[in-house]
Formats: structure tokens, C-alpha cells, sequence
């Protein structure tokens, strides 16, 4: 098996590539045996991409990378043939980024989603696992979403995300093509770029400055390790149905306060070190995912608790600074949660 993973330089695309090629016989920690033959990752390099998040899986021979665009159309169709399946993960995620300017969530998240399945069509690839969030369903006051639950996208990124999950299921639906959907809870772990709220608060704990929260604090997310959300992703790849969404989540909520309170701990520093700021245009109040679908069709059930992969994730920045501080030193990190 031939697997196209496109962002797989990116936080959570160099995950899976990492888990694909990195365990031995494909079955550790709950990980299905995908056992592919080779691996190819399409990325642009973007601000948030990264060869060296690919480090650790240089050397197997089975790894291709090549640097490129998915909205080159003519790239794509070069890449693609051979290919058994496409897991999708590259995309613009930042919404205070999309804010600032919704062109390039548009042209990356929904043309460049529509170049993969057209050249998916043409080549007849045999799985199109496209990768999204639990933004699209926009708000939820009580209780929680299924896959079933109105689209209700609040930010210019959860629009365009939006617009690429309708489109894959489009293919689906008119073309008979083999397309799955994900939607994630808020991930985290090693390896994600410090714009982010985990690891912006962590690096910039870790420096001895301060922390920027939004607004009175009392935003709710579900928090999913990555490690979680790939095995939860490698599980549809393996056997979830054709033209169904399933959702992926962590099953720990927590309001930004709480969260920011954590982090204070493990860093050992206090609340001076917290800014109040204004809180973010159109800023979602609270996400929740019931991943009943997934548990009981595949298995899927999160094997990393929060207060354990939070205690690793930060120590996870603690040892590796040379991997964050170009990052930051470049400017590449906006000052943002």
C-alpha cells in the first residue's frame, strides 16, 4: 500500500507519517496494521511546515518527500500515480490568521482540497481520507455534536474547512469515490508550532515571559493528544465506511482558564504571568464531540490522558529548544492563542 500524505510536514501530518513508518509492524499502542510500502509527503513548506519534523523517520527508505502545492494541479498529477490512498491534512488552521486574511484559507482549504479529488477522480485512487475540525459545527452551549449536526462555521478558516468537507463528500456522493471525513477536537503535543495556545503558553513560560488569554478565559475545548487523533484517523483509513464523517475526540474539556492554570504549574510560574487581552472576533464559546460513532463502529477510544500527555508535551519543549527557538527567533510565530 502506496499513501499519499499531503501537510505531512505539518504538527499533525508529521504524526501520522511518523507513526506509519515508525512502529514496527504497525500495531503498537493500538495502532491498526496499515503497513504501508511507501509513504510520500506533499508539502509547501509554509510558515508552520517543517523538514525537521520528519527527523526521526529520515533514513527509512520507504519515505519520499516532495515540496509542493496541492492547488498545482499539474505537481499533483505528477505525485499522485501509484498511490493507494490519500490522507489529506494539509491546510491553513490558523483562525486569528484567517481573520487577518481568509485568502489564502480559500485558495489552500477549498481549491486546493478540489485539485486532490479531481486528481483523485483521474487516477483512481482507491481512498480519500479527507482531515478537518470540530469548528465547523460552529458553537454548542450543553451537550455535544454527532456527524449529523448542522454545519455552522464561525470563522473565515472553519468556513473554508466547511466548504472542503462538503466538497469531498460531493465526491462521494456524485462520483461513487471512496471519501471519508474526520473531524478533530483541539489537538496537542510535541512537534506543534508555537503559535498555537499549548505551546505559544509553554515557550513562552519556558523564556520567562508572559501569556496572552483571551477574554474572560471561560472558553471550553475538548483537548485529543495527537498521537490519539492519528490513531483515531488511521482507523477510518483502515476501516471506516465510504462517504461517512466521523468525529475524533479527546473527552477532556476545559475552559482556557483552566487550561492556562495547568500550564502555569508545569512551568512553575504564577498568574502575573498571564495578560488579559480582548478576546477574539467571532470567538467560538465552547466545542464538544460525541465520538460514540467512532467508538462503536471501529474501536476508537483516546489512550492519553490529559494530565499525562500534558506533563509530556511540556517537558517535550523543555528538551528540545533547538526545534522552537528558530521558530520563534524568525518571527514565524505570531504572538497569538
Amino acid at each position: 500500500m502506496r499513501i499519499l500524505v499531503t501537510g505531512g510536514a505539518g504538527f499533525i501530518g508529521s504524526e501520522y507519517v511518523r507513526m506509519l513508518l515508525g512502529v514496527p509492524g504497525g500495531n503498537a499502542a493500538g495502532v491498526p496494521a496499515l503497513e504501508p510500502s511507501g509513504v510520500t509527503v506533499l508539502d509547501a513548506l509554509t510558515y508552520s511546515g517543517n523538514r525537521a519534523n520528519l527527523a526521526p523517520v529520515a533514513g527509512d527508505s520507504r519515505l519520499r518527500f516532495v515540496h509542493g502545492d496541492i492547488c498545482d494541479a499539474a505537481l499533483v498529477d505528477e505525485v499522485l500515480p501509484g498511490h493507494d490512498v490519500i490522507v489529506h491534512f494539509a491546510a491553513e488552521s490558523h483562525v486569528d490568521r484567517s481573520i487577518a486574511g481568509a485568502a489564502p484559507f480559500v485558495t489552500t482549504n477549498v481549491l486546493g482540497t478540489q485539485t486532490l479529488l479531481d486528481a483523485a477522480l483521474r487516477h483512481g485512487v482507491g481512498r480519500f481520507v479527507h482531515v478537518s475540525t470540530d469548528e465547523v459545527y460552529g458553537s454548542i452551549d450543553t451537550g455535544s455534536w454527532t456527524e449529523t449536526w448542522p454545519l455552522a462555521p464561525n470563522s473565515p478558516y472553519s468556513a473554508s474547512k466547511a466548504g472542503s468537507d462538503l466538497l469531498a463528500l460531493a465526491y462521494h456522493r456524485t462520483h461513487g469515490m471512496d471519501v471519508v471525513v474526520t473531524r478533530c477536537s483541539n489537538n496537542y503535543g510535541p512537534y506543534q508550532f508555537p503559535e498555537k495556545v499549548i505551546p505559544l503558553f509553554v515557550t513562552n513560560l519556558l523564556d520567562g515571559g508572559t501569556v496572552p488569554l483571551y477574554g474572560d478565559g471561560g472558553n471550553v475545548r475538548d483537548w485529543l493528544h495527537v498521537h490519539d487523533h492519528c490513531r483515531g484517523i488511521a482507523l477510518v483509513q483502515q476501516r471506516g465506511r465510504a462517504g461517512e464523517v466521523y468525529n475524533i475526540g479527546g473527552g477532556t474539556e476545559l475552559t482556557n482558564k483552566e487550561l492556562t492554570g495547568r500550564l502555569l504549574e508545569s512551568c512553575g510560574a504564577g498568574w502575573e504571568r498571564v495578560v488579559p487581552v480582548a478576546d477574539r472576533k467571532g470567538h467560538d464559546r465552547r466545542y464538544s464531540l460525541d465520538i460514540t460513532k467512532i467508538n462503536e463502529e471501529l474501536g476508537y477510544v483516546p489512550s492519553i490522558d490529559l494530565e499525562h500527555g500534558l506533563a509530556a508535551t511540556v517537558r517535550w519543549y523543555r528538551e528540545n529548544r533547538q526545534w522552537w527557538e528558530p521558530l520563534k527567533a524568525g518571527g514565524k510565530a505570531a504572538v497569538v492563542a
